[in-house]
């Protein structure tokens, strides 16, 4: 009997290896070049592709008039460099982005998207989506007519970044949002609006990135009235957040158009944070904010029963922080209160202190509280919600004191 099993077993064994050679022996390499109609031969080779077929772009200046998608599986599209291979959409003439995908197991790298008509890629409910040495950018520099994003991935999991880079987004350079399970690493974002965000996305490692010239470097938000809400366990550490001071150019109406020029880190109605490790100098505003959600306009708030508008369990600490406030925004609400409150004396790090009335009276649960520790002895300030809308005295709270407590590091992220 147990020869027999074990034939068995060896005899299934060796058809699942056939199947896997089968399946890799299958797989093919499309190589593409620039050409007249690049249109049409891309967008071929991504619909006829199979799963495991790689779509190779050499080296030159792909134009293209309309957006490409892809919904196969396990495709590789992958160029000689971004240097080297270029998506240009400077003509394009449809679509809301340069190149869509909405399948799983994508790798897209070494290669350039360069002035799409909207957000240059963007990804939509992958599981296993990685950008590698892709670059995106609008070539006219910061301008509201720019597309939104950069790179754009939603509503998917298992996203990787790594070695991109993003310039001139008029919303978000590098965006993930509504998503699970995240690493953005060893990237470039300069000359958007939002260098770097996170949106309403759980668990999202941020590390060993420049964000540089943007309005803000880099934002952690939490937003109503979306699919996915509640972010939540997002790390961003190691990175250089330094002269992000470009006026903003978002479109009207647009969430990030808020952002105040000269802001390092926005952490926005999201729990279980942990900023440290970073430099953070040179911003005209302030080097890290941390804010409720609050707008008097939107109706989200108020019918969304699901949705916490308070940033609760936030960690603050070893970050260098440095040179801030000496430029600030005033035409931004969170700009022109700090100045208020401040008289002119901008602190380094701000909480804008807006809980629920409950816990501004009595405080917040222990659990749930900021904590400061080794930030190179940086400026902050609290607001008392309260005391400032009474027009009462002690409206500003710079102690630190309070806010002194025991780091609880957040788990790493890994990818499946």
């Amino acid at each position: 009997m147990r020869l027999v099993s074990f034939l068995r077993n060896r005899f299934f064994i060796n058809i699942l290896i056939s199947l896997i050679i089968s399946f890799n022996a299958y797989a093919e390499v499309i190589i593409i070049p620039p050409s007249d109609n690049s249109q049409e031969r891309i967008q071929e080779a991504l619909i006829l592709a199979n799963p495991g077929d790689t779509i190779q772009l050499i080296s030159g200046n792909y134009e293209l008039e309309d957006s490409l998608s892809l919904d196969i599986d396990g495709i590789t599209i992958i160029g000689d460099g971004h240097e080297y291979t270029i998506l240009n959409f400077a003509n394009q003439k449809s679509g809301a982005q340069g190149l869509m995908v909405t399948s799983d197991d994508v790798i897209l790298r070494d290669f350039a998207v360069i002035d799409a008509k909207g957000d240059a890629i963007k990804v939509k409910g992958s599981n296993g989506i990685s950008f590698i040495n892709v670059r995106t950018e609008w070539t006219g520099g910061p301008k509201s007519t720019n597309g939104a994003y950069g790179l754009y991935p939603v509503e998917s999991k298992n996203v990787l970044i790594d070695g991109c880079i993003a310039i001139g987004a008029s919303d978000a350079g590098i965006y993930v949002g509504q998503s699970e399970n995240i690493i953005v690493r060893n990237s470039i974002a300069k000359f958007n609006v939002a260098g770097i965000e996170i949106e309403n996305s759980y668990y999202a490692d941020v590390y060993d990135n420049i964000a540089e010239n943007n309005t803000g470097g880099v934002l952690v938000f939490d937003l109503p009235g979306l699919p996915q809400q509640g972010g939540h366990d997002v790390r961003v550490f190691n990175n250089s957040i330094v002269n992000n001071n470009t006026d903003n150019f978002a479109p009207e109406g647009n969430i990030v158009g808020e952002v105040p020029r000269g802001t390092g880190i926005i952490i926005m109605a999201n729990s279980n944070i942990e900023i440290f490790d970073n430099e953070i100098k040179n911003h005209g505003t302030v080097s890290i904010a941390v804010v409720s959600y609050i707008d008097d306009e939107n109706s989200d708030v108020e019918t969304d029963s699901e949705y916490y508008p308070h940033p609760k369990s936030i960690q603050i600490h070893n970050n260098s922080i440095a040179d801030s406030g000496f430029n600030p925004d005033l035409d931004k609400d969170i700009a022109s209160i700090l100045f208020e409150l401040s008289d002119g004396e901008m602190p380094e790090i701000f909480w804008d202190g807006v809980l629920p009335l409950k816990q501004m009276i009595f405080g917040q649960p222990k659990r749930e509280k900021l904590i400061l520790k080794d930030n190179n002895g940086s400026s902050f300030a609290a607001m008392n919600p309260i005391r400032y809308m009474l027009s009462l005295p002690k409206q500003i709270n710079r102690d630190k004191s309070e806010y002194l407590s025991d780091i609880k590091p957040l788990v790493p992220v890994t990818l499946d």
